[in-house]
């Protein structure tokens, strides 16, 4: 099995030179980048991010906080849960699903947290002390990835004016949540261009 110092006399450089490739490329060129990755891949090597994560005291997880009922209210959670698990993994770490009562079982590097509502972030956000990345829009400061709601409800709405409906009723959920205020204004700016009469349902 290949050695740190295999590669290193492969790519005919010091073994700081391939540990910096693998642990920090940002301070590497992309020409000794390239020769080392070449040698890696020549030898067969490995890196032990395993041991690579004991010294910079890193775990290589990042928990996945669901607040929600997965089976009911987002029937689309399994490629949410495969897009992250992908990415983490191209990237070395391991994912964990946590619930608000098993959030703080186990260490991690980081979390994304899904299926927020306004109590939580100060029952359970608050106190996290890791990076933190809100799946869905949230107004308290955090960042956040999440569709264009309004745009994409603007579109839906057009679309169906579009087909010559006379009358367009939009169903909501009852949550003063950003995300539905978002979907509301689509709607609503959609049926003010087209001068026609809002009905909206929560």
């Amino acid at each position: 099995m290949a050695t740190l110092s295999d590669v290193a006399k492969k790519a005919n450089v010091s073994k700081m030179t391939v540990s910096r490739v693998i642990n920090h490329p940002e301070t590497v060129t992309d020409e000794l980048k390239k020769l080392v990755h070449s040698a890696m891949k020549e030898l067969n090597y490995i890196p032990n991010y395993a041991a690579r994560a004991l010294v910079q005291n890193r775990t290589q997880v990042v928990k996945l906080l669901i607040l929600e009922e997965m089976d009911t209210t987002e029937p689309y959670y399994m490629n949410l849960l495969t897009g992250i698990s992908r990415e983490l993994d191209r990237n070395h770490y391991a994912l964990q699903l946590v619930t608000r009562n098993s959030l703080n079982i186990g260490q991690c590097d980081g979390i994304i947290a899904t299926g927020l509502r306004k109590n939580d972030f100060e029952g359970v956000i608050k106190a996290f002390e890791k990076p933190l990345v809100v799946f869905g829009e949230n107004e308290m400061g955090y960042d956040f990835i999440d569709v264009n709601n309004e745009k994409g409800t603007f579109m839906a709405t057009r679309h169906v004016i579009g087909l010559g409906e006379r009358e367009v009723v939009f169903f909501g959920i009852d949550l003063d949540e950003p995300f539905e205020r978002s979907r509301e204004q689509g709607y609503i700016r959609a049926m003010n261009e087209s001068f026609r009469k809002t009905n909206i349902f929560r």
